[in-house]
């Protein structure tokens, strides 16, 4: 365990804000590579915008599905490095990469052979529909690097290098800024000089982590990339990390339902509204995400290693830092929304309309930071499927609340209200439901021999 790092003594605070702060920038990073691409691909006009925009879903789509290995690997491998057993971690780590592997391939062909149908969806003209097809089908290519890479993120949170994937992710934005401009304005590309310049970097990434791994810091020793796939390993890693990746795909789709919503009621000030506060909302989600995935990583390992009060600390404190970042953003959405879009738009029209939207989801900020964190808290004990049941319920209400308020002549609060309720609603009940199987999450390990995961 040389170059692991041990959770399961030290400062408990510490740990988690060093194990969180390159997260949360990694993150940011994340969101980065789609702001350079919209802004440079903006410059060659709307159609442009729009045809990569169409292609964002799917996108979204292929990052959730990248959750199956990220989080499989983040609960798995830190699972075992907590039980003192690195021959299981290396196993996971391994496995992890294998089917990050397998599941890009088989996707990739599903997306490249299907590009005509999935964009033909959005019913634009062929003009920009081509364009579209011809960005994804670039892009797609790139899906098993995103996807190993994602993996690779896992490992190294869960062996608490997180500092590593915020590094390797940074250099891989940089190159996309520097390639962006010399592709689509430089070399007369268009949108597919976008689609080439994110599939360099990406494929940059995945060789970086690789080489990082296997040559510069070892986790392991006589670690392989590739391995035969063996029982247990594939189903424990799918019933982890499958849950986690449907609750960012179903969230996807609903999203689209609100947007189509708010564009109904709203025209384009709806959609707009939507979308950049939704933005917005990203920095503040993105924030407790980080505290979130650092506190998964702390309760794995030392669930395993059967340090209870430990967890229950971190619990505590991790709720705590995320209850401020809450109280925070809904102080300065409340009170200031206006303020914060009019940095965004002139429009008086525009940032009245991101002003009430910011206001009303100011309510659930607190609600959101407790679900989050609580989400930790379960991640990191291996059970996955509660969250999920409790997201994809929360988020499915959005769709029949909309629908009721519009009918009941709300308007577009009548899109908002659903959004800001069903967040205070999966927080509460997610919060209640770890409160009362508080005993039953903390002592019924999975590591366990009838589990497999050390057998």
């Amino acid at each position: 365990m040389q170059y692991v790092k041990d959770l399961t003594h030290g400062s408990i605070r510490g740990q988690l804000v060093r194990l969180a702060l390159p997260v949360m920038g990694s993150s940011f990073v994340q969101m980065a590579y789609s702001f350079t691409d919209m802004a440079w691909v903006g410059s060659l006009g709307s159609k442009s915008v729009a045809a990569i925009g169409a292609v964002g879903v799917l996108t979204w789509t292929s990052n959730s599905l990248a959750l199956i290995n990220k989080v499989g690997a983040e609960v798995n491998v830190s699972q075992c490095i907590g039980a003192q057993r690195m021959d299981k971690a290396q196993a996971y780590a391994s496995h992890n990469l294998t089917l990050a592997l397998l599941i890009s391939v088989v996707w990739t062909t599903l997306i490249w052979t299907c590009a005509v149908p999935l964009i033909g969806i959005f019913g634009m003209e062929s003009d920009v529909t081509q364009l579209s097809v011809e960005y994804l089908r670039v892009v797609s290519t790139a899906f098993p690097f995103i996807f190993m890479s994602a993996a690779f993120t896992g490992i190294y949170n869960a062996s608490g290098h997180t500092q590593v994937p915020f590094y390797v992710n940074g250099i891989g934005l940089a190159l996309n800024m520097l390639l962006d401009p010399l592709f689509i304005l430089g070399f007369g590309m268009g949108t597919l000089g976008a689609a080439w310049a994110t599939w360099i970097s990406q494929v940059t990434v995945c060789l970086m982590f690789f080489y990082v791994l296997m040559r510069r810091r070892r986790l392991f020793e006589r670690f392989r990339i590739l391995v035969p796939l063996r029982l247990p390993y594939v189903p424990l890693i799918f019933k982890v990390g499958l849950p986690v990746a449907l609750l960012n795909i179903f969230f996807s789709l609903i999203s689209l339902f609100m947007g189509r919503t708010a564009s109904a009621e709203g025209g384009y000030l709806g959609v707009m509204t939507l979308t950049a506060g939704g933005q917005l909302e990203a920095i503040a989600w993105y924030t407790s995400q980080g505290f979130s995935t650092a506190l998964s990583t702390f309760v794995a390992q030392n669930y395993a290693a059967g340090c209870t009060e430990r967890i229950r600390k971190a619990f505590k404190m991790t709720l705590g830092i995320t209850a401020a970042i809450g109280a925070g953003c809904t102080a300065l959405f409340y009170g200031g929304g206006e303020w914060i879009f009019s940095l965004i738009t002139s429009e008086p029209d525009a940032y009245r309309a991101g002003g009430l939207f910011l206001k009303i989801d100011s309510y659930s900020m607190i609600f959101m930071m407790l679900e989050i964190t609580t989400q930790g808290v379960f991640y990191g004990t291996g059970r996955t499927v509660p969250p999920a049941l409790v997201s994809i319920t929360g988020n499915v209400l959005r769709i029949p609340l909309a629908l009721l308020l519009g009918h009941w002549g709300w308007g577009i609060t009548g899109v908002w209200w659903p959004v800001s309720m069903s967040s205070i609603l999966k927080g509460c009940v997610l919060f209640g439901w770890l409160v009362l199987r508080r005993h039953v999450l903390l002592t019924g390990s999975t590591l366990r021999p009838r589990s497999g995961l050390l057998s």
